[in-house]
């Protein structure tokens, strides 16, 4: 079974807003009666850290899913299953996001740190799989004007993902303050074009 691919798409983007809009209800509105408003403000710095991180990352993989389905212009149902897969763990950011908002700062940190990154191995290794089977040459999935050198550039930068990722998710019982800045860097790295990067390597 073959068909295209709009409507993938159309589910995929509601998935996509709709867990990127869960992350703003971990910022807490500040009560009446309960200290001075810019302190409590203040105090939510972990919420703002987590929010603005996995807002990047959410959106950056949201940019990514619609290049790849630029490329891809046919599916069936394994592909269907991959992408669902992908959407289990873009779906589930929001969860780790609270928790690291909660705890960042806090004696349990690194747990929440560890929830954090392996959510994004998972993602990254997802993604991965659902690129990797729509571009093998026998399936038929990629558009017609697709040419190799493209799929090669897209292959090669996500190659990195799962690796990188899992570096992440190791340095978090060292130190977290390091696995999230490498989430940050690594959010910059995904947000530039495939065609950027080989540019920049020659």
């Amino acid at each position: 079974m073959t068909t295209e691919t709009g409507r993938i798409e159309a589910f995929s983007d509601g998935v996509f807003a709709i867990a990127i809009t869960l992350l703003i209800l971990e910022i807490k509105i500040p009560q009446p009666g309960s200290g001075r408003l810019s302190l409590q403000l203040m105090n939510q710095w972990p919420a703002y850290v987590s929010f603005f991180i996995s807002f990047a990352f959410i959106g950056i993989m949201w940019i990514n899913h619609h290049r790849l389905f630029t490329h891809i212009a046919r599916s069936d149902n394994t592909l269907l299953v991959l992408n669902l897969v992908l959407l289990l763990g873009v779906v589930a950011v929001p969860f780790p996001t609270a928790v690291l908002a909660i705890h960042l700062g806090q004696p349990d940190q690194r747990t929440a740190v560890i929830l954090y990154n392996a959510t994004y191995v998972f993602i990254a290794a997802f993604f991965n799989l659902l690129w990797r089977y729509a571009a093998s040459g026998d399936r038929g999935l990629l558009a017609n004007d697709v040419d190799a050198a493209s799929v090669q550039r897209v292959s090669r930068q996500y190659a990195f993902g799962p690796v990188l990722y899992l570096i992440c998710f190791g340095l978090s019982w060292f130190s977290v303050g390091a696995s999230l800045a490498l989430n940050g860097a690594l959010a910059c790295f995904f947000a530039l074009p495939p065609h950027v990067l080989t540019a920049r390597q020659r």
